[in-house]
């Protein structure tokens, strides 16, 4: 099948141009009626094979990526974040994990509490933010990750988390948890 070059081009732009990834609605939108906007990010994307930039999906939304081989280059203009704290990693990774969760849900699991400037910082990273209200009395908030830890990670989207396997095969995990149960949705769904 052949493809409008002029709507590959269209694409190309809407892509390049934007603040934040764009999910398949918004491109279609810009796009004649009656075109296939997948086929359209497909052309887009073989276009790009091998180039120092290509387009990407990530949790449903399209976006230009740095080819993943190009990182050592690019290494000394990277932008380093400020390291996390084991307790803002440890937060993190029970977010990832178990989302939407809240406060108390997290220091439950970590079996501690979890300060308000762990939350900040986690916050200040853009890679997790609040997802609402639990429809429980007290209505806690609940928290989740964003698009930016996905792409901060190279995850295209949840499922892509390690398992627990994966993570003994690390070494990451070196003891069995303490109650195994509470792995056992991440084994499942990756999602907890």
């Amino acid at each position: 099948m052949s493809v409008d070059r002029d709507h590959v081009r269209i694409v190309e732009a809407l892509l390049f141009a934007a603040s934040e990834p764009l999910d398949l609605g918004t491109i279609s939108q810009r796009l004649p009626d009656g075109t296939d906007s997948s086929v359209v990010l497909a052309a887009l994307a073989e276009d790009y094979r091998g180039r120092g930039v290509e387009p990407v999906q990530v949790d449903g939304k399209w976006l230009f990526r740095t080819a993943p081989d190009l990182a050592d280059a690019l290494a000394e203009h990277r932008v380093v974040p400020r390291k996390l704290s084991r307790a803002a990693v440890e937060t993190l990774s029970i977010i990832a994990y178990h989302q939407p969760i809240t406060r108390a849900e997290i220091e439950e699991l970590r079996g501690v509490a979890v300060s308000k400037g762990t939350m900040d910082v986690l916050m200040e990273t853009s890679w997790v933010r609040p997802r609402g209200r639990r429809q429980t009395p007290g209505r806690p908030v609940t928290y989740g990750t964003t698009d930016d830890f996905l792409i901060h990670f190279g995850l295209s989207n949840l499922n892509d988390l390690p398992g627990i396997d994966e993570l003994k095969a690390t070494g990451l995990l070196s003891a069995e948890p303490r109650d195994p149960s509470l792995f056992d949705a991440v084994k499942d769904d990756g999602a907890g």
